[in-house]
C-alpha cells in the first residue's frame, strides 16, 4: 500500500509512524514543505524565552534524536521528503504534484491513500507596513530562531506583541523574562479569551504585576517605520514606539490544497472529516489543524489547533487506514492551559460567557477560591469557576487561574465533562490525598461543594462582576467583611464595608441592618469564613444573605491595601 501524508509538523509524522508500526510493508512519503519534521511548536516562546537554547530539542526524542529525514529513514522506514511542496492532487489518478523546493523539480508521486495534515496558518491583518523588517509571528522553527536572536541580542528595548491569546501571552512572558519591555495589545476587552472575564482580569493584573503593559478593547491601524519598525499605531490614534513586533492573533486551518482537490470543507474553513478522520473522499484522510472536530458539549463543528489533539487524530487516521474504520475520534470538550509567569490560566468545556451565546441560559456557576495544599506544606492559592446545567446538574465548564497547581485540577474536571458526570459526582469523587499534594477535600471537590450548594439552594452566592457592577451604578449594599482587624488594615475593599470578625459576628448582631429582609453581603479573604457567616444570619432570622464567591482572592478589581 503506498501512503503519502502532506504535512510533517504533529499529525503527520505520528501517521506516519503508527501506520509503520501496524503495517510493516506500506510503502510511507512524508511531504513536508519546510526544513524541519515534527517540531514541538508549543515549545517555541520557551526556546525564545531561554528555558532552553538548542533548536533540536524541539525535534528530537525522548532519547534526543532529533527527528530529521535520515531518523524516519533508518528507524522507521519511511521516506521523507523535507523542503518540498505539495501542489495539487488529482483524485481521480490518485497523484499528488509536488515541487522540490531548492531545485525546482517538480513530479507526480501515486498514492492508495492520501493523509492530509498541512496544519494551521497564522492570521495576519492586510494592515500598512505588515511588510516592515521587525514584524513577525510565532508559527514554525524559522520564526522561532530568529525571535530566539532577537531576545538573545537585547538590543530591542520595545516589543509589542498583538493578540492576548495562549501563544501571545507565552509570548509576551518569553521577551519580558529577556529584559525587553512587552505591550501586548488585545482588540476584545480581556486577554485569554477562552476564561471568562473576571478570571481572565486576574491573570491580567498577574501580567501587570510583572511589568507588562495590557492594552485591550484597541486594534492595531498600522505599522510605522522606515524600512523596519518604528511604531505601531492603534485604532484610537495612539502610538507605541517600539522595534519588533510580533503577531499572535489566531490561526486558520490550512485547507487550501485540499480547496482545490474539491473536498468538503466546514464553515470554519477547516476540512471536514468524520469520526474515522476520513474526508468526503474515502481514499484521503486528514488531521490535526487543518480539519474541524466536534465540540462534544455544542455539538457543532470547529477548528481545534492544538498538539495533543493532533497527535491523537493522527493516530486514530492512521489505524483506520491500514485496518479499515475501525477506531473513532469523537472529538473534544475544549481543555487548554498555558503557563503566565506564575501563574497558571486553564479552562476546559465552556465558559460562561461562552454557554450563554450557545444557548445554554439556564446554568449555574460558582467560584471558589483556596490554597492547592495545607498551608504548612506551602500552598499556594488556586481559583476554581465551576459551570453546571441547572436542570440537570451536568458539568459543562471548570476554568481556573493561580500559582498553585492547576494542572491536575483541570484534567480531572476534562475527563469529568467527557464522561458527562454531574454536579452529585463530582461531590463524592475519590481522589489521591497526601498534604504534599492537596487539602483534605481537594480544590475540585470543594468547587463542586460550593456549586452543590448554591445549586440545591442553600447559598445564595453573588459574583464579583455583580457586585462591581452594583457598586459603579452607586448602589450601596450592606457588605459584611468577617476577618480580623489585622487582615482589614493590609488589604480591604474600602467602599464602606463593615467589618465584624466571624467568632464575633453572633454578639453584634446589633451592628447589622435591623431590617432582616436587607440584603448583606458576607466576605473574607476566600469567603469560607464569609458562607460561616451567611449560615450564622440565617440561623438567626435573616433572609436575604448573599456569599461573595472567591472572596478577596477572586475579586479582581482595585483593593485598598
Amino acid at each position: 500500500m503506498k501512503i503519502i501524508v502532506i504535512g510533517g509538523s504533529a499529525a503527520g509524522p505520528k501517521v506516519a509512524s503508527k501506520i509503520r508500526r501496524l503495517d510493516g510493508d506500506a510503502e510511507i512519503t512524508i511531504i513536508q514543505k519546510g526544513k524541519f519534521l515534527s517540531m514541538a511548536s508549543c515549545g517555541y516562546p520557551y526556546f525564545v524565552g531561554g528555558v532552553f537554547d538548542d533548536p533540536n530539542q524541539l525535534i528530537a526524542t525522548p532519547t534526543g534524536v532529533p527527528r530529521d529525514p535520515n531518523f524516519f529513514s533508518a528507524v522507521k522506514n519511511i521516506t521523507a521528503r523535507v523542503e518540498t511542496e505539495a501542489l495539487s492532487i488529482d483524485r481521480e489518478k490518485k497523484t499528488v504534484r509536488v515541487k522540490h523546493l531548492p531545485s525546482g523539480k517538480e513530479e507526480s508521486l501515486s498514492y492508495d491513500k492520501l493523509v492530509l495534515t498541512t496544519g494551521a496558518k497564522p492570521v495576519v491583518p492586510p494592515i500598512p507596513g505588515i511588510d516592515l523588517e521587525g514584524v513577525d509571528s510565532l508559527q514554525s522553527m524559522e520564526d522561532a530562531m530568529k525571535l530566539k536572536e532577537v531576545a538573545k541580542a537585547r538590543k530591542c528595548k520595545n516589543i509589542v506583541v498583538i493578540g492576548g491569546g495562549l501563544i501571545g501571552i507565552e509570548t509576551c512572558e518569553a521577551f519580558q523574562l529577556a529584559g525587553i519591555h512587552v505591550t501586548v495589545v488585545e482588540m476584545l476587552d480581556q486577554v485569554l479569551p477562552f476564561l471568562d472575564y473576571d478570571m481572565a482580569k486576574l491573570v491580567e493584573n498577574h501580567l501587570k504585576a510583572k511589568g507588562v503593559t495590557i492594552i485591550t478593547g484597541n486594534g492595531v491601524k498600522a505599522i510605522k517605520g522606515s524600512g523596519a519598525v518604528e511604531s505601531v499605531v492603534l485604532s484610537d490614534g495612539s502610538e507605541i514606539p517600539c522595534e519588533q513586533v510580533v503577531f499572535s492573533i489566531g490561526v486558520r486551518p490550512n485547507s487550501g490544497l485540499a480547496t482545490q482537490a474539491g473536498l468538503a470543507v466546514g464553515r470554519a474553513g477547516g476540512i471536514s472529516v468524520n469520526r474515522f478522520m476520513q474526508t468526503s473522499d474515502p481514499a484521503i484522510y486528514a488531521a490535526g489543524d487543518c480539519v474541524e472536530v466536534t465540540n462534544l458539549i455544542t455539538h457543532e463543528k470547529q477548528p481545534w489547533p492544538m498538539g495533543d489533539a493532533a497527535n491523537l487524530q493522527g493516530r486514530v487516521a492512521a489505524q483506520n487506514i491500514v485496518l479499515g474504520n475501525v477506531e473513532e475520534y469523537e472529538g473534544i470538550v475544549g481543555t487548554g492551559i498555558c503557563k503566565v509567569f506564575d501563574f497558571t490560566a486553564g479552562s476546559t468545556g465552556l465558559s460562561e460567557k461562552k454557554a450563554r451565546a450557545e444557548g445554554f441560559e439556564n446554568i449555574v456557576t460558582a467560584v471558589h477560591a483556596a490554597p492547592d495544599k495545607p498551608g504548612f506544606m506551602g500552598g499556594q492559592p488556586l481559583i476554581i469557576k465551576l459551570l453546571a446545567e441547572k436542570t440537570s446538574g451536568r458539568l459543562l465548564g471548570m476554568q481556573v487561574v493561580g500559582t498553585g497547581e492547576a494542572s491536575k485540577r483541570l484534567a480531572m474536571a476534562a475527563v469529568a465533562i467527557q464522561g458527562r458526570m454531574g454536579i452529585s459526582q463530582l461531590v463524592n469523587l475519590d481522589l489521591p490525598y497526601a498534604p504534599p499534594f492537596s487539602p483534605a477535600i481537594d480544590n475540585l471537590i470543594t468547587a463542586a461543594h460550593v456549586l452543590e450548594n448554591k445549586w440545591r439552594g442553600f447559598m445564595v452566592g453573588i459574583s464579583a462582576m455583580e457586585l462591581k457592577e452594583r457598586l459603579d451604578a452607586g448602589e450601596k449594599p450592606f457588605l459584611l467583611d468577617v476577618r480580623g482587624p489585622d487582615e482589614f488594615e493590609q488589604m480591604r475593599l474600602d467602599v464602606g464595608e463593615t467589618l465584624i470578625p466571624l467568632g464575633k459576628v453572633r454578639s453584634n448582631l446589633d451592628k447589622l441592618p435591623k431590617d432582616k429582609t436587607t440584603e448583606i453581603i458576607t466576605y473574607c479573604k476566600i469567603s469560607l469564613r464569609g458562607w460561616e457567616a451567611a449560615c450564622c444570619l440565617k440561623a438567626h432570622g435573616y433572609t436575604n444573605v448573599k456569599v461573595l464567591e472567591g472572596g478577596l482572592a477572586a475579586w479582581p478589581f482595585a483593593k485598598k491595601a
